[in-house]
């Protein structure tokens, strides 16, 4: 049997005020080619398929039409939950008569274990829910936390699983351990928020989202997609693909990635506002890409993003490198007064922790004729 692992596809995703609609729907245009091409038995999609819980009509537009093409065009079963992004009540309707077609969509947790079979698999659902609401659904008043929560879950699936056969969770969870980037949203405060891997032991694989990145952890069977594109400068160096899974009637399965390529990556770029408008550098740039520019010049600049956009059209970001040192040294600053010091050498290690400048003989001399003057009409009153 053969399935397709994606997630966080966060449709009608906002990064830095510019919409990824259109990059969304060039991406999820090659998927659609990828499922055409492998013909699986079935696209598993864990979670946030919508940025948020009220999405934009074209993200509810383009999702529509891709859904129609994997499943009724290409006929391909759709097993697919919700995420935290998602409203868990708006993606659930429908989801009764959308079985006719083999589309699973699982929106709410429910009380009801069984699993969706396709081909000879066994897909557990679990979509995104809080401790609260598990809690509540299983009347059990010792859940308080993620980890409990689906604990308790795959406890009740454990009561008629069948260990003989391959079974195949779909969850949306952080693993205790995983990787974070800065696109994705805290599920709890501390730890109270993750799961223990070792919960999926009685599955042969588990489909996971959350995690942006396919190298979140390190599992034999439990892994993460990652998401569609890239959502955050901090995603910058990953890789995002979507997982082809082939899996035997024991369970064993063999596992590769299939890259997504958007015309417009999401990328870093930095230097000097000289070198970076000079032709012979920008030549070799792709100068459409969403970009985060770092400086690295020292003083005033005059208008700089609007004559890097003059070159590079989607600069989202800019920072200096300069900037960002003072900062560093600004936050580590420590109190200093207690130090037996005299108030010139406190000055100047004072002026060393919160600027990258030299303190010059000149800027010294100067100092200290102002703390002498200081001094001296002190003295007087």
């Amino acid at each position: 049997m053969k399935f397709i692992h994606t997630a966080d596809w966060h449709l009608g995703k906002l990064v830095h005020g510019v919409y990824m609609t259109e990059n969304q729907r060039e991406v999820l245009e090659q998927f659609v080619s990828i499922v055409a091409e492998e013909k699986p038995d079935a696209v598993v999609i864990a979670g946030d398929l919508y940025d948020r819980s009220v999405p934009p009509t074209d993200a509810v537009d383009l999702l529509d039409e891709i859904l129609f093409k994997i499943n009724v065009e290409l006929k391909t079963p759709v097993v697919a939950i919700a995420g935290n992004h998602d409203s868990a009540e708006r993606l659930s309707f429908g989801s009764s008569w959308y079985q006719h077609s083999q589309f699973y969509l699982s929106g709410k947790i429910t009380n009801s274990f069984k699993p969706v079979q396709i081909n000879g698999v066994n897909f557990y659902l679990v979509p995104y829910a809080e401790p609260g609401v598990v809690r509540q659904l299983l009347q059990d008043d010792s859940i308080h936390s993620h980890q409990e929560a689906m604990k308790a879950l795959i406890s009740r699936m454990e009561e008629t699983i069948n260990p003989n056969e391959p079974n195949v969770l779909v969850g949306h969870a952080f693993v205790l351990g995983g990787q974070v980037s800065d696109s994705e949203r805290v599920l709890s405060v501390g730890a109270s928020g993750c799961v223990d891997a070792e919960l999926f032991s009685p599955f042969s694989y588990t489909a996971l989202g959350h995690l942006h990145s396919p190298e979140a952890i390190k599992h034999e069977t439990v892994k993460y997609s990652g998401s569609l594109l890239k959502y955050s400068f901090s995603e910058a160096k990953h890789n995002k693909s979507i997982s082809i899974i082939e899996m035997d009637e024991k369970g064993q399965f063999s596992h590769r990635y299939r890259s997504l390529t958007p015309t417009h990556d999401l990328r870093e770029l930095e230097g000097y506002l000289e070198e970076l408008l000079d032709p012979q550098f920008y030549e070799k740039e792709k100068l459409h890409d969403y970009l985060k520019i770092t400086l690295h010049d020292e003083g005033a600049l005059i208008d700089p993003i609007n004559k890097l956009r003059q070159v590079y059209p989607n600069v989202l970001h800019l920072e200096r490198k300069i900037d960002i040192t003072d900062m560093k040294k600004k936050q580590s600053f420590s109190a200093i007064q207690g130090e037996k010091k005299s108030e010139l050498e406190l000055f100047e290690q004072f002026y060393s922790e919160m600027t990258t400048s030299e303190f010059t003989a000149d800027k010294k001399d100067a100092m200290a004729e102002v703390i002498e003057k200081v001094l001296r009409e002190e003295m007087v009153k």
